[in-house]
């Protein structure tokens, strides 16, 4: 579809179900009945759980959307959206409100584009990852608020610095052909973060996560790794040095198309700056260290990009339904973006699966492992590749597959044996093109 036609395509989708939308601030108890109310609504496709307690004892709460909640399907792909993780950036926290309600309703209605997303995706939505910040800000209100009110923790911490600097490992362990994904994490990294941080490790480190996307506010922007730049440099310096990752083509087009779907962020002028296309390199627009979107990347095998979505951090409820209606589309194209590239089993002569086999691509110094019932998935942008699987114990395997651009299609479904070890490859098409629309 024409880059132009985006925002029309947003401005038609379901209407009536938007009249159904509450479009107003949710405290905590709010967000929480929110929540259950739309898993009471959806009690066969969705699930709550909490992936711990914030500083003053808040559940951080997960909502899941599966055809069969609380269980991971082999070769169905694992996605992502943790909003608020700065407390005072708060239209993520109720755009993901709007979308879990979305998602139920348009499932209940029997919409087709949503009904095979859930049923081929299992997503995990967390509206807030500092509701204690939130509280904070919202006593100020959207009138008041400072600009950096409610921001951190209720330890002051802001969590967005406070993962364990893995970039500082990965920028040395490069020097010596070490390790290009899954870099350990210090001996003591537990002691040097907070409890939401500590809960959010654990949450990926629980989930075989393919994409992901952290929503912020501030400027309107779709952020890609690295955000941290080899040579550290601060915010005051506006313009640092552009540090890509070794999949920086592809996550320039996973940036592309939340901006593209977006109303106005692929139109690069807003809130005072301007970012070609509406996207932007981490490093190149400010220099981060220990953020969660860079250890997403280097210590899991999920892919991450930060969305910075509205110039006013707090905005007012009056401008929260133009704010959904421009981000609508988005959200759900970003999350087909998942199915782009390849997936398969990597199994045994017994076709048990094998966890932790790598796997490489030729030419992209970043590798993934498979997940616990041996099944992976990796990203790739359309082409011809050549992957290797290899596990302890095993001979290593390679095979050629080709990703093609366009609707849902099964281009390959290959065995080879690999002395007791099988590799199975799916290359995926991008399965859920974005293009038609929600209708």
């Amino acid at each position: 579809m024409a880059r132009w036609l985006r925002p029309l395509v947003g401005a038609l989708l379901l209407l009536e179900g938007a009249a159904a939308l509450s479009f107003l601030h949710h405290r905590y108890e709010e967000l929480v009945q929110a929540l259950f109310r739309v898993q009471s609504q959806c009690p066969y496709v969705t699930r709550i759980y909490s992936i711990g307690r914030s500083v003053e004892g808040r559940h951080l709460y997960v909502l899941e959307f599966s055809d069969y909640p609380g269980i991971h399907e082999p070769l169905e792909p694992e996605f992502k959206y943790v909003g608020n993780m700065h407390g005072n950036e708060v239209l993520g926290r109720e755009l993901l409100l709007q979308l879990s309600e979305f998602l139920c309703e348009e499932y209940r209605r029997g919409n087709e584009r949503i009904t095979r997303l859930i049923h081929d995706t299992r997503i995990h939505i967390m509206p807030s990852m500092n509701p204690d910040g939130y509280e904070v800000a919202a006593k100020q209100g959207p009138d008041s608020n400072g600009y950096l009110t409610g921001r951190n923790n209720a330890n002051g911490v802001d969590l967005n610095r406070n993962f364990p600097d893995l970039n500082t490992l990965m920028y040395y362990s490069r020097e010596i052909s070490g390790p290009n994904h899954h870099i350990p994490l210090p001996d003591n990294w537990k002691s040097q973060v907070e409890p939401e941080t500590l809960a959010v490790i654990q949450w990926i480190s629980s989930y075989n996560f393919v994409l992901s996307a952290n929503l912020h506010g501030g400027a309107v922007v779709a952020n890609y790794p690295y955000d941290k730049s080899q040579d550290q440099r601060f915010r005051s310096h506006r313009r640092t040095m552009n540090t890509p990752t070794p999949d920086d083509k592809l996550f320039q087009k996973l940036a592309k198309t939340y901006s593209y779907a977006h109303s106005w962020m692929h139109r690069g002028w807003n809130c005072g700056d301007y970012f070609a296309d509406g996207i932007t390199n981490g490093a190149s627009w400010y220099s981060l260290s220990k953020g969660m979107q860079d250890f997403n990347y280097l210590y899991t095998n999920c892919f991450e990009i930060t969305l910075e979505l509205s110039c006013n951090k707090f905005p007012p409820e009056e401008d929260l339904e133009r704010q959904w209606m421009a981000n609508r589309e988005a959200l759900v194209a970003f999350i087909e973006e998942v199915h782009q590239g390849i997936k398969g089993m990597v199994s045994d002569e017994n076709n048990n699966g094998i966890a932790g086999a790598v796997i490489s691509v030729q030419g992209i110094s970043h590798d993934i492992t498979s997940g616990d019932m041996g099944d992976y998935f990796r990203l790739l942008l359309p082409g011809t590749y050549t992957v290797t699987a290899s596990a302890e114990g095993y001979q290593p395997l390679t095979v050629t597959t080709t990703v093609g651009p366009a609707a849902p299609s099964l281009v390959s479904q290959t065995a080879y044996i690999c002395s007791g070890c099988r590799l199975s490859v799916l290359a995926d098409k991008a399965p859920h093109s974005s293009q038609q629309g929600i209708e």
